[in-house]
């Protein structure tokens, strides 16, 4: 079985209604159930914003820290899902089902398979 992540991608500039994050909680943790019923289920979370990230940089040797994220940009990664799936329109339908529920882009991509050896 292939191992997929799906990145959820909040906008920075949105605020969203209260009414509106109640419904968006209720239905993911409801996919989330539906997801673990499936045998899907192998690693999930929600991100702080993007500006309490941290991000290590090698440079000459060394590395550097800064505050905040690694791009400018107007959508950062809020959380995401590792699921697993015998095929890729199956992570797909998991990917359509997260993005009906969280309301903002939901990005599905496999993992690399391990190198033999």
């Amino acid at each position: 079985m292939t191992q997929y992540l799906m990145s959820v991608y909040h906008p920075e500039d949105r605020a969203v209604e209260p009414a509106d994050m109640e419904k968006v909680y209720r239905d993911v943790d409801a996919l989330n159930v539906e997801i673990r019923a499936a045998g899907a289920f192998v690693f999930g979370g929600g991100l702080h914003q993007s500006s309490t990230a941290t991000v290590m940089r090698v440079k000459d040797g060394d590395v550097l820290t800064t505050d905040g994220p690694f791009a400018e940009a107007v959508e950062h990664i809020g959380g995401f899902w590792v699921i697993q799936a015998d095929y890729l329109d199956s992570a797909l339908e998991w990917g359509r089902k997260a993005a009906l529920a969280c309301l903002v882009p939901i990005e599905v991509r496999p993992f690399q398979d391990e190198p033999a050896g």
